[in-house]
């Protein structure tokens, strides 16, 4: 029925139902409006029916659902999966609620060698609260995870690494700095970033204080133990007598270090010195620097021939070399500026290169570089020179279709190679050493820069998530070991501890966090690193979840008590 009620549209008066109503809502498939009294005057135009309004708000429904998708598309666009925190953090990827105090564990399998005494001690990303924007597997606050072993007992313990970054979130309950990895792809990214630097502007933020996450790899030099992040300064850290993690704080080497450094500096187990470099998107892009067994740092090297804002996130020390791997990444902030996504990307028409410096050169000059196609060595398992000093033999993982690394790493195959490095006749020739996808690797640390025979290496399901373990002789050039860890069980960096005492190389065990899927549980698992199936000697059942995480370290009882 027709009411006495009408509406103008373009000066057309149409009947309407009474007490309906239009409007057009941001985002919205209603189509409302006002009703307007009839004054009973003649209509200007024919009247249209019913079916008429229902045509016209089909007609604009349209355009309108597109204008307003494409706004919020524009200012706060889906974010891919690989950012997606509501995707990223699922299954074993996702935090754990808190920090657990030192918890007894039961041995659910064999038991602890009563030699094996020290701390297993891992890092890895755990944000404390779930992120507002985009968000990458390799972001998150530190968190350390360390398993206390003494005469046959365990302890395990989780702490966060307390951060500048860590403390002043914690303090305010909220997030303040922007994920930088995980990039810019929208006017809300760049707002959050230019709210942060408000909060600079307005002394709410030190920068000098750092802003890193010290989430990737724990080491031991100087006589200190330190938790690393390559974005920012070392963290010193202090397990306790009863298996507690302390944070001590950010450790700038007395004022001589500047921002930030590698997450993966190499000790000379002979020297005690430690080698380390920083990465910088402007020049130079990479500096070297040495730290003395005291905790002295020596003088910057800035190595001005890398022409490049490469990424660098590890290298390697020889008796007498440092080796750097050129990858085909490469770091341009624009990108976040312009709202493209993460500040690193695959330049895939660059030729890699390997740049090889004298270990005490006073300058960078003297670098020599050799050129090493689509070779991208995100890790470098170890370095050595040949006995004629005319090669250097490097052992790293290459990781082949590198444009996949961030954004969809299941797509990126980790193909273990030996490279020879002539310096003679600039010759470089490379060998792959197993088909399988291998990552994440150890050696027995007093090898670090010599010439070693196995190298221990995580076998690639979803890096840092690995389905068992290699044994590679580097000799013979093969696998000569595996285990695989089951149906839904998934380890993470296999790492080799030496026997007190031990004579030959390959004479310890390999120890990892292990994550069984099917029943949520986490277990420590020690493996005989010497046997042919790389046999469970132990596995010690973990009072709650251990995330799949980056780098380790085990700690032996002896320089734990020099520590002290």
């Amino acid at each position: 029925m027709i009411s006495s009620t009408t509406f103008f549209i373009y000066k057309t008066t149409i009947p309407t139902p009474s007490n309906y109503s239009l409007t057009f809502p941001f985002n919205s498939n209603v189509f409302h409006y006002r009703s307007i009294p009839n004054k009973k005057k003649k209509m200007p135009f024919p009247l249209f029916t019913s079916s008429t309004i229902i045509g016209a708000v089909e007609l604009l429904h349209s355009p309108l659902s597109f204008f307003s998708t494409s706004m919020i598309n524009f200012i706060n666009p889906p974010l891919h999966p690989s950012v997606d925190p509501n995707h990223v953090l699922t299954g074993n990827f996702a935090p754990v609620d808190s920090k657990l105090p030192p918890t007894p564990c039961l041995a659910v399998e064999g038991k602890l060698p009563q030699s094996l005494n020290g701390t297993y001690i891992r890092n890895g990303p755990n944000p404390p609260r779930h992120p507002h924007g985009p968000h990458h597997l390799f972001e998150g606050d530190g968190m350390l995870h360390a398993i206390k072993l003494s005469d046959g007992e365990a302890t395990f313990c989780s702490r966060y690494v307390r951060t500048y970054k860590y403390d002043l979130e914690k303090n305010h309950g909220f997030p303040i700095f922007p994920n930088i990895l995980s990039g810019f792809y929208s006017v809300v990214d760049l707002s959050r970033c230019a709210i942060a630097i408000y909060r600079v502007l307005k002394g709410q933020i030190d920068p000098r204080k750092g802003f890193g996450l010290a989430n990737t790899s724990v080491s031991l030099f100087s006589n200190n133990l330190f938790a690393l992040g390559e974005s920012d300064l070392p963290y010193a850290i202090h397990l306790t007598e009863d298996g507690d993690i302390e944070t001590i704080g950010r450790h700038d080497f007395d004022g001589k270090a500047f921002i930030n450094m590698t997450a993966h500096p190499k000790i000379n187990p002979e020297t005690g010195e430690a080698f380390a470099f920083r990465c910088s998107p402007i020049p130079p892009y990479v500096t070297f620097f040495c730290i003395d067994k005291k905790g002295s740092k020596q003088e910057d090297i800035p190595i001005f021939s890398m022409v490049n804002p490469t990424f660098v996130h590890d290298f390697s020390v020889t008796k007498q070399y440092i080796v750097f791997s050129e990858s085909q990444l490469e770091i341009n902030p624009l990108r976040l500026l312009m709202c493209q996504g993460m500040p690193v990307m695959a330049v895939l028409d660059k030729v890699p290169r390997i740049g090889v410096l004298r270990r005490y050169s006073s300058t960078g000059t003297g670098i020599k570089w050799f050129e090493a196609a689509a070779f991208n060595a995100m890790h470098v398992i170890n370095a050595w020179e040949e006995e004629d000093d005319e090669e250097i033999i490097l052992v790293a993982p290459n990781a082949i279709s590198i444009e996949n690394l961030f954004h969809d790493i299941e797509k990126v195959h980790f193909s273990l190679e030996k490279v020879r490095i002539n310096l003679g006749n600039g010759s470089v020739t490379r060998t792959t050493l197993s088909e399988k996808n291998l990552e994440m690797g150890s050696i027995n640390p007093s090898y670090m820069g010599k010439k070693n025979r196995y190298a221990y290496m995580g076998i690639g399901d979803m890096i840092p998530k690995m389905s068992g373990v290699v044994k590679i002789d580097l000799d013979l050039e093969c696998e000569v070991s595996r285990r695989v860890y089951g149906d839904g069980c998934f380890g993470g960096e296999p790492m080799f501890v030496a026997k007190d005492g031990a004579v030959e190389e390959d004479d310890g065990y390999i120890v990892t966090y292990m994550h069984d899927e099917n029943n949520g549980v986490s277990r420590f698992v020690v493996m005989d690193a010497k046997s042919q199936t790389l046999d469970v000697v132990a596995a010690m059942k973990l009072p709650r979840r251990v995330p799949y995480g980056f780098h380790g370290l085990f700690v032996g009882r002896g320089d734990l008590d020099q520590m002290r």
